[in-house]
């Protein structure tokens, strides 16, 4: 049974290689390839809000973290990464990690949810994250080294979690 719950200190030696594989296929995720796993740390876990693990019977399938997006005026809007482990991959632990953060974020204050760089090429998080409400509000063209593809476009997806009413 899935469970999402906050990281602690002793889950990083699962959420590690999960952050690692991921990052150094270059594929996904904006980070160096080769980051240090201090780097990672620091990314991961350091300077977002909030880290959660989504775990299956004991075992950590899933990961993500939560941060404003923007300092000051924008600190209403919140961004989030996730990683999914390939194993667990299309058993809807990314739809269930997204859907607690959205929940979380209303929680603590945050009026939207904003993903910079979704990779063009990666259909799967495309089409779920636009199942699960977000729109496409800017596409960056060639934005992505994609180590396999070349320059792709990258994504910016867009979700308003409570009632926006602009001023008269």
């Amino acid at each position: 049974m899935l469970e999402i719950r906050p990281f602690h200190e002793t889950d990083w030696n699962a959420v590690w290689p999960l952050l690692r594989a991921t990052f150094a296929a270059g594929e996904t995720y904006a980070f160096p390839s080769d980051i240090s796993e201090a780097g990672a740390r620091r990314a991961w876990l350091e300077t977002p809000a909030a880290t959660f693990v989504a775990t299956d019977g004991g075992r950590v399938v899933g990961t993500y973290f939560i941060k404003p997006n923007q300092a000051g005026p924008g600190d209403h809007v919140c961004n989030c990464g996730y990683i999914v482990d390939p194993a667990a991959q299309g058993k809807g632990v990314a739809a269930r990690m997204c859907e607690h953060s959205q929940a979380w974020a209303v929680a603590h204050g945050f009026r939207a949810m904003q993903f910079n760089c979704v990779v063009s090429t990666n259909e799967r998080a495309v089409r779920l994250w636009q199942r699960l409400g977000f729109e496409i509000v800017g596409r960056l063209p060639g934005a992505f080294r994609h180590r396999q593809k070349g320059f792709v476009d990258a994504l910016v997806m867009f979700k308003t979690l409570v009632p926006y009413h602009p001023p008269p």
